[in-house]
């Protein structure tokens, strides 16, 4: 064990309440940094060191080691290294190396967070941070005086390609020399040095205006993953269709549909996997969609959690291996009955905050299509034929 990765996760927070079990791209923040540390190659170990029941189980859940914090180690006074000596002291051996992960930083590449822990175990540097390189002028107040230049003179404006960066603490992760840390116990000591990282990657969640911005970059910064699950349950409209309905001057509705939808359904029914079309509308256009691609349909549901608890007990299926895409408020209650909860990208901001998926593909634009390729891909099943439905 020559590395070990140690996750401070306090179960209070006063600028967001619960901060580390906030959802980003459908994971808690804490879920988010242990995938981070275990991504990384040089890392052998991690612990999550918190002082709370909930923040644990997700930990666990997650594949991280949990150390549980004392009390006098989780108040707003004690110190990140306090919990690092801590975690250090429950540890089985010595690790020649230690990293801190913050949850704050809901976008760590485990390629930088490895080559920090490289630099440290081949002597480059005894403390290595996470930093935004900038060339931006800085100021800080005087007083009364006004402010004054901070790393520049304010009567010289070299270009910025003259001046030598700084580099912004990014707070993402700290990788020291464990000795050092034992000795100085601080995370800065010795020769100090710098990982670059991208901008998209320095976001710091500290406000809850912070959230609602990674929490939408998420859903582009995020790479889609294959979703292995054992059955599929989709809303309607906004799901199936774009959310609206053309009416004709007899009062018929009508919605436009994705032919490319209905491919990957009929994909999705070849490989066996059991699909629900289930909705609030009574329109007979839903009925008459699904009977086209060939899957169940429950529509004019006004207690669809009610129906699709009753179906998934029908079905026998374990609803923490269910996916459920939905847009709007009433599909929360469905969201909130499977282990994947899944959003499409122009749905109800509860929703999104609901989804541990967010689709790149909007209803009635290929979402379901978006759905059914994850899933199989999660099966080793590609494209292989083309066709409508």
């Amino acid at each position: 064990m020559r590395v070990v990765c140690v996750i401070p996760a306090r179960g209070g927070s006063k600028g967001i309440p619960r901060k580390n079990l906030a959802l980003v791209g459908g994971r808690p923040l804490v879920a988010r940094a242990v995938k981070s540390a275990l991504a990384a190659p040089h890392v052998d170990v991690v612990a999550v060191s918190t002082d709370d029941d909930e923040i644990a189980l997700v930990a666990r859940a997650a594949g991280a080691q949990v150390i549980r914090r004392p009390d006098d180690l989780s108040g707003d006074t004690a110190s990140s290294e306090s919990a690092l000596l801590h975690a250090l002291d429950q540890l089985d051996g010595e690790p020649e190396v230690t990293v801190m992960v913050q949850c704050t930083s809901p976008f760590i590449d485990p390629a930088d967070l490895d080559a920090a822990v490289r630099r440290v175990l081949d002597g480059e540097a005894d403390s290595v941070f996470s930093g935004l390189e900038t060339h931006e002028f800085q100021w800080r107040s005087i007083g009364a005086r006004g402010v004054t230049g901070v790393g520049h003179d304010p009567a010289h404006r070299p270009r910025r390609q003259d001046r030598a960066p700084h580099y912004r603490e990014t707070g993402a992760f700290y990788v020291m020399r464990t000795a050092g840390l034992r000795e100085h116990r601080h995370r800065f000591f010795g020769r100090i040095d710098v990982q670059p990282v991208p901008t998209a990657h320095a976001v710091e969640v500290d406000e809850p205006a912070d959230l609602e911005l990674v929490r939408a970059i998420a859903q582009i910064a995020d790479e889609p993953e294959p979703l292995d699950v054992d059955a599929v349950v989709t809303d309607f409209d906004g799901v199936h269709t774009d959310d609206r309905a053309y009416v004709d001057q007899d009062g018929r509705e009508t919605v436009a549909v994705s032919r490319g939808d209905g491919m990957g359904v009929a994909r999705l029914r070849k490989a066996g996997v059991p699909m629900l079309i289930l909705s609030t509308e009574i329109n007979p256009v839903v009925a008459a969609r699904a009977r086209k691609l060939g899957v169940p349909v429950l529509h004019g549901q006004a207690d669809k959690a009610t129906a699709l608890r009753k179906w998934l007990a029908d079905e026998g299926l374990d609803p923490a291996r269910v996916a459920y895409v939905g847009n709007d408020v009433n599909d929360l209650g469905c969201l909130a009955l499977v282990g994947w909860p899944i959003a499409v990208p122009d749905a109800h901001p509860g929703v999104l905050a609901a989804a541990r998926v967010t689709l790149t593909r909007p209803g009635g634009a290929g979402a379901v299509r978006e759905l059914c390729e994850r899933v199989l891909a999660a099966r080793g099943i590609r494209d292989s034929e083309d066709g409508t439905i």
